[in-house]
C-alpha cells in the first residue's frame, strides 16, 4: 500500500494512501474511509452505515444526513445505491473536507460538505428534518478510533429533534457496552420514540451500528429490499454482504 498524500496540521497526521483503486484515509493512523469505484462494497463499516436505509421501500429516503464525512465512503454508498435527493455532511475537520473532494471525488451533486462542529450545527439548524441521520462520529486516540459525542438523552433529542416523523437513526459504536451505556437503553422515554430498533454486524470488526427505526420493521424486509438491490444482491464473491443483523431487546 503506499502512501499518495501526507500532511502534518499542528498535531494531526493525515495520510491518503493507495492499493489498486482503493483509496484510503488515516489520521493519526486511525482508517477513517476507504472507497473503490470498481468495487464499492468493501465489507467494512461504511456498508453498514448505508444499509439500514433498506428498512424502507426504495425511493422513500429522501433527504440523508451525515455526521462525520471522513474521506465520504459512505456518501459513495449512498448516492449509488440509495439515491436519495439530498446528502449534506458535516465535519469539523476541514482536511478531510479537502480530501473527500480532492482523493475520494465527492462532488458538489453528490453532498453538500460542510465544515462544522455537528452538535453545534444541529442546535442551530432550522431547516427541513432529514429522513436518516447518520451519526459516524468519532475522534483518535492514541491509534484507536473513539466515539466523539456519547448516546445520551441530550443527544438522542437533538438528533431526534431533526429527523423525520419516519425516519432513522443510524450510530457507528465501537463495543456492545456503548449500546448498552445509551440513554435508548437506560430511558424509557428515549426508547419510546422508536418503534424497533436493529445492531448490524460485520464478522471482521469490533463495531456495532445501532439503527433506530421511527416505525415497525424485521430483518426479513431489509433482506428483501438488499437482494433487489444491482450491486448489493450478490450471493457469492467480492461484493456478497455477510452483515449479521439483531434486534434490540430492552
Amino acid at each position: 500500500m503506499a502512501v499518495i498524500w501526507q500532511k502534518q496540521v499542528g498535531e494531526k497526521r493525515y495520510e491518503v494512501r493507495k492499493a489498486g483503486q482503493s483509496t484510503r484515509l488515516y489520521t493519526d493512523g486511525v482508517f477513517h474511509s476507504q472507497y473503490n469505484p470498481d468495487r464499492p462494497i468493501t465489507r467494512g463499516i461504511w456498508d453498514l452505515l448505508m444499509l439500514p436505509a433498506f428498512f424502507y421501500p426504495q425511493g422513500t429516503i429522501k433527504r440523508v444526513l451525515v455526521l462525520g464525512a471522513g474521506g465520504g465512503a459512505v456518501i459513495h454508498l449512498l448516492h449509488r445505491y440509495v439515491k436519495p435527493d439530498h446528502i449534506t455532511a458535516i465535519d469539523m475537520d476541514a482536511t478531510h473536507i479537502s480530501i473527500a473532494k480532492r482523493f475520494f471525488g465527492i462532488k458538489k451533486h453528490m453532498a453538500t460538505l460542510i465544515e462544522a462542529d455537528a452538535v453545534e450545527w444541529l442546535k442551530d439548524y432550522k431547516g427541513l428534518a432529514f429522513d436518516m441521520i447518520i451519526d459516524d462520529l468519532f475522534a483518535e486516540n492514541e491509534g484507536e478510533g473513539v466515539r466523539a459525542v456519547p448516546l445520551t438523552r441530550s443527544w438522542f433529542v437533538l438528533l431526534n429533534r431533526n429527523l423525520n416523523k419516519n425516519g432513522l437513526l443510524v450510530a457507528n459504536l465501537f463495543s456492545a457496552k456503548e449500546l448498552r451505556d445509551s440513554a435508548y437503553c437506560s430511558d424509557q422515554g428515549v426508547a419510546a420514540w422508536f418503534c424497533s430498533a436493529f445492531t448490524l454486524h460485520l464478522p471482521l470488526f469490533h463495531n456495532i451500528v445501532a439503527t433506530f427505526l421511527k416505525k415497525e420493521s424485521n430483518a426479513s424486509f431489509i433482506r428483501r429490499e438488499v437482494r433487489a438491490v444491482t450491486g448489493l444482491n450478490a450471493t457469492v464473491g467480492q461484493n456478497q454482504l455477510q452483515f449479521s443483523l439483531r434486534n434490540i431487546t430492552l
